[in-house]
């Protein structure tokens, strides 16, 4: 009885990391177990693989900033006759991380003009800064810019 893997070459040659093992049997002792012929299985070592070495990435100047390739969008905040002007101040530094006078200045903007175009962004972030402003009661709202 043989225990050759299928495939497995009959002669005591290896394959693919098998091979066959005959043991010796004494003269005239029964076969046993260890008598017999078997194959065994020996994995293969893997390869180690060797880096490949890319040559170095320039960044184009043009193309820079992932703005200038997507529509932005501008984030507007409009005039209510709710909101005290200190407090849309407040909200402006809170939201944007202004100082006060940038924020005044956007605020007086609203104020005087009717709205005031805080910040043109990606559709996400613009999207975010105007929940932002709701949250805090201000009519705000986004538009795609045009330029």
């Amino acid at each position: 009885m043989r225990f050759d893997a299928p495939g497995a070459p009959a002669s005591g040659t290896s394959r693919c990391g098998l091979f066959h093992h005959r043991a010796v049997q004494e003269a005239g002792a029964p076969p046993t177990l260890d008598s017999r012929d078997r194959t065994f299985y020996l994995p293969t070592m893997a390869a180690t693989a060797t880096p490949e070495v890319r040559p170095g990435i320039r960044r184009d100047e043009k193309t820079d900033s992932s703005t200038d390739l997507e529509p932005g969008y501008l984030v507007i905040c409009w005039n209510d006759p709710v909101n005290l002007m200190d407090y849309v101040t407040h909200v402006f530094q809170i939201v944007f991380g202004w100082q006060r006078q940038k924020a005044e200045v956007h605020m007086l903007q609203v104020h005087k003009q009717g709205k005031s175009v805080l910040a043109r962004e990606s559709m996400e972030k613009a999207e975010f800064y105007v929940h932002q402003l709701q949250k805090y009661s201000l009519h705000a709202t986004m538009e795609r810019d045009q330029a």
